[in-house]
This record gives C-alpha cells, structure tokens and sequence, in this order.
C-alpha cells in the first residue's frame, strides 16, 4: 500500500504494509493509547448563532471535519456554569452549562454526535478549587460556624502589621500574581486559593468533600456517556498543610514562587487511588492528569503505572516551558536542542520498558502556537516548520494530543496586535505586576514584556479558529469575544481543504500514517541518538526487526546528514517533508521518516 504525502510540489511516499505483530514491551491495547485525541476551546472554536462566542452547536457542525481529520477523541475544555474570571476554570456549577455554550440537551447532543461517528469524548474535571460564586464556596464563607466551613481551607492571620493589616500565614505566590491568600473581611480569616483569588481551592483533606466532588462533578457525567476526563492540577489535591513560607528570590515581591510545595502532596496517592476506584473504573473511563512541577521520571512512573491503578497518562511540563523566564512565562529566555531532546527522553522512559503511558503534545489552551515557540512563524518557513513538528508529535510514543488549530499550522499573533486585546488573566496580572516594578514609560521594558506576550500568552491559543479568510477568520457572523488573529487572511481551513501540499493535508496524511504503524509509532521503543547536536534531532523507534528513523532540522540552516550505521536492515524514505532536498542533507525545518523491515 502507498500513500503519497505532497509537500512543498514534490510527492513524498508513505509505504509499507498494515500488519501489526504486538508490542516489544507488551503494554495493554486499549483504545485511549492507540487515540489521537483533539483538544477543543468552546469560547473559539465556532459560533453558531452570531453572538461572537464559540458553542456547543458550534462544534457540533463541525463534526464530520474531525472525522476526515481522522482524531479519534475530543477533549473539551470547561463548558460549565462559570463567572469566567479563568475561561471557566473558575467553575460554579458542575451539572449545568455556560449558557452562551448552550444547554445540558446540546451537551448531550455533542456526546451522541461524537459516538455516532466513532468518536470519544473526555472533559475537562476542574476540582482542586471551585469558582468563589459555587454554592458551596457562599456555604463556607458565609460563617465561621456553617457546616461547610472546613469544605475550603482558612487559616488565620499570621498576624497584624503596625497599621493594622493582616498578615498571610505564608508568603507564597499565587499563579497569577499577589498571594495565595484572601482576607476574608466577615470571617476575620484568610481562603487559599493557588490560582485567582476568586478560585478558592478545596479542602480535600475532609472525606465528605471528596465524596461531594465524585457525585457532582464526575459521577455525573461518567453516567451520561462521557469517556473520561482531562483532569486539571491533579498533584494539588493534596496540601502540604504546615504551609511554610519559602525563602525570598525576588526581592522586588513580598509573593515568592512555592510551586513544589504546591505538588504532589503527602496524601496524593490515597486520594486519586478513592477518586479513580470510586469513579473512573466503574465506567471504564481514561483519567489524563495535568501533573506539574514533576520532571523526574521516578517521581511520575507510581502515578501512571498500569499496577498502581492511578492515572493512564500525564502531561509534563518540561518541553512546554523550554521559553519561559523563572518568574514569568511572559519574559522569555533562549533554550537549546539539546534540553529539549533531555527533556523527551525523560518521557519517553515513562513507557519504555515499563508498564506506564504517557502523552505527547506540543501545544494547549495554557501554551501559545508550538510553529512561533519551537521552529519558525516566518513565511517563508511556516509550512515546513509545521510539518516538521508534525513528524515529531505523531512519531513519539505515547497517546498523541492536537490543539485545535495546530492541523493547519496556526501561529502567534503579529508584532502590531494591539495589546488591550490580549484577555487573558495571567497576562493581564504579568503586565500589572511589571508596571509596578519598572513603571508603565519605561519603553525598553516594555518591548521586552511585548516581546515575550507576544511569544508566551495563552491568548495565542485561546484565539477563534481560522476556518476561512472572511471577517474575523469565518468564526463568527457577529462580533467575536476576542479579536481574530490577523493571520487567518493566509492561515485557514478553507485555503488548505483541497490543496495535497497544505498542511492541514500533511496532518490528516501523518495521522493515517500513526495508526498504519501503530506497533512503531505509538508503541515502540525509543533511542535518541546524538544527544549534544543543537541543530537536528534524530531518533530510532523500534519494535521486533522492524525499525523507523525520525530525522528532524530544528534550524533555518541546512544541515548535513547521515543516516544511522546500526540499523537493522535497509532504510526506505517513508516521508519527506521537503521532497527536493539531498538525501545527505536536511532543508531548513525539514523532517523525514525512514522505515526498515516493514515490507
């Protein structure tokens, strides 16, 4: 069988055979391993009724292109009742919808819509914290003495200053600026919340609380034909309850950044195994925990071991905060090849030789576009820096994630978008925060901090879906609820549907490729070759005699190479970004696969 890949005028192949022979190390096929699973935003993925925000109709409507796209589960973000102080991970009701998303029978509908056309469907489970307008929140704070009150954690007053003012028990930062702690002017204590102060965290250290969450925010939907869920800052659950305050970084903040304290908990393990036991396994669900602030491989492997009976898969951090700055995402730093390819091969350890899983994904609604952060966002590079990451993302082992928008290439947004439409909280604390410490005229600076909002923001990934070149990107017939990326006058859906060297046509072409090879790509072992090479990376995938060789240029450089001297048998070109190049030589950004032994 030959499946031709075009890119760039020139076809590549893809061939080989659809046999599939089991797995080097055995791990168990189940259906959430084999998934590519699809992330949708609701606010910006398609308005259906021209009020300028994204619904659940919306997505409906554009079922069938998922399916042609050829993902096999879609993971939506929150979509509950929420003030939408966070984009709804703020979140009031766990039972009812977003109202401009739509209702529970559209929500409905979007289940069934999903399973009639073989496709799985996961939320997203928000419940290391509520929204401060939750039912249970105006319970707890309402007195010291309501039944509810212990359902949050309050803390009183490390004490008061000369003037009066109370002192937070510990001096760490919230993620989005200022402390973790709220003052409570009623109650005369303080809430935790790790995130916005509307956002107070639970407490689960009370079992009544646990059990409450199981029902209303996850029982729930496992019993209306969700298959599982995404489940955010899953390592928070469990506090470190001294709540000690941590040495002072950054002297220009009383707040200092106390994230591994945050983490992974002393009771974390006692209260995902009653979650999982509890919920996911009665329905068979997949749990994908959001796990943070967790780089060692030892420290991961007990929460997604298949023994353990925790979590199928986590997300990591490591490659997704490459460009961060220590204490802000938002002021970038440089990175190199050679920690990211550190980094992957920490990962890939989760599922070689064990019996763990583990994703991979390069973008999310919490990171901006991966062509602008890990290649190239320049014209003249955009395809094939798509392309390339493409081959990269859908090679490695594990469960593959797309972002919404990442089939077609999507991109940050230019250098002249204006900044009063960047929305989104964290940036919007950043840029409060950093006016107080280097003053709003400062014009360095704030290039500086434009520079790294227009890198880092979560706005770059939370924009409308470019579906065609028409007034704000064909999404909304009205005014849309946050302006469109300029881009999608050249980056869409419409301009890349029909043309075979898009590279929307690339993704849908790796996709197949995925599951054709199924024993290598998603299964199979992995070696990364040439650690310290800054410029390319190439690695060996493996299982049985058959082999593949993934050969990636993370440079606008041409760069020479050679195939690898220990294979197994004849490597055959299998893709080729960039089909003109020397087999001796890398284009800039190009990527290729070779395949040994498959036929």
């Amino acid at each position: 069988m030959t499946i031709a890949i075009t890119s760039n005028g020139t076809n590549g192949q893809i061939n080989g055979t659809n046999g599939h022979s089991g797995s080097e190390h055995q791990h168990e096929r189940i259906w959430w391993k084999d998934a590519v699973i699809y992330q949708i935003y609701p606010s910006s993925y398609k308005d259906s009724n021209g009020d300028g925000m994204g619904d659940i109709p919306g997505i409906i409507s554009k079922l069938d292109y998922l399916k042609d796209l050829g993902i096999d589960c879609i993971w939506l973000n929150p979509h509950y009742k929420s003030p939408q102080v966070d984009m709804g991970y703020d979140i009031s009701d766990y039972q009812d919808i977003h109202e401009p998303y739509g209702s529970l029978e559209d929500c409905m509908d979007l289940i069934k819509g999903c399973h009639d056309r073989g496709i799985k469907i996961v939320f997203d489970l928000v419940v290391n914290h509520t929204s401060d307008q939750h039912k249970w929140f105006k319970e707890s704070r309402s007195s010291k003495d309501n039944a509810k009150r212990d359902w949050y954690i309050w803390r009183k007053p490390k004490g008061f200053t000369e003037d009066g003012k109370p002192i937070p028990p510990c001096n760490w930062r919230a993620a989005f600026g200022g402390s973790v702690w709220e003052w409570d002017e009623a109650t005369q204590e303080f809430y935790l919340h790790l995130f916005a102060v509307e956002q107070p965290d639970l407490n689960w250290e009370l079992e009544e609380v646990r059990q409450a969450i199981y029902k209303e925010a996850i029982l729930f939907w496992l019993e209306r034909g969700v298959d599982g869920f995404r489940i955010d800052t899953v390592n928070m659950y469990s506090k470190r309850l001294e709540f000690e305050s941590v040495p002072v970084k950054d002297e220009s903040t009383p707040w200092q950044r106390a994230d591994l304290l945050w983490s992974n908990g002393p009771r974390l393990k006692e209260f995902l195994g009653e979650m999982i036991e509890e919920t996911f396994t009665k329905y068979n669900a997949v749990s994908i925990g959001e796990f943070p602030n967790s780089p060692d491989f030892n420290e991961v492997l007990p929460f997604v071991s298949a023994e353990a009976k925790l979590l199928s898969m986590v997300f990591q951090f490591e490659i997704a905060n490459l460009d961060h700055g220590l204490a802000y995402r938002h002021l970038a730093k440089t990175w190199k090849l050679s920690e990211m390819k550190k980094y992957l091969e920490g990962y890939q350890r989760l599922v070689d030789g064990t019996d763990g899983w583990q994703t991979t994904y390069l973008e999310n609604h919490d990171q901006s576009r991966s062509v602008s952060r890990y290649a190239s966002d320049a014209p003249e590079f955009r395809v094939q820096s798509a392309k390339m990451l493409a081959i990269y993302m859908l090679t490695l082992t594990g469960t593959s994630f797309i972002y919404m928008g990442q089939e077609y290439g999507a991109i940050n947004v230019p250098e002249d978008y204006p900044i009063e439409q960047m929305l989104d909280l964290e940036t919007i604390g950043f840029l409060k925060e950093f006016h107080r410490v280097h003053g709003k005229d400062n014009e360095k600076m704030n290039k500086l901090a434009w520079d790294g909002i227009r890198l880092n923001s979560r706005d770059n990934g939370r924009f409308p879906i470019q579906w065609d070149d028409s007034e704000h990107g064909g999404f909304t017939t009205g005014t849309p609820w946050m302006m469109a990326n300029p881009h999608y006058k050249t980056v869409n859906v419409a301009s890349q549907l029909n043309d075979p060297k898009s590279v929307l046509s690339f993704y849908k072409d790796m996709l197949k490729f995925r599951k054709k090879f199924r024993d290598l790509m998603v299964y199979g072992s992995f070696k990364l070759l040439d650690m310290e090479n800054e410029q390319t990376m190439v690695y060996i995938k493996g299982h049985k005699d058959t082999q593949a060789v993934i050969a990636l240029n993370f440079t606008q450089e041409k760069v020479p190479f050679t195939l690898p001297s220990d294979l197994k048998g004849e490597a055959k070109l299998a893709v080729k970004t960039i089909p003109t190049s020397q087999d001796d030589t890398l284009e800039p950004y190009e990527g290729r696969v070779y395949l040994v032994n498959t036929e």
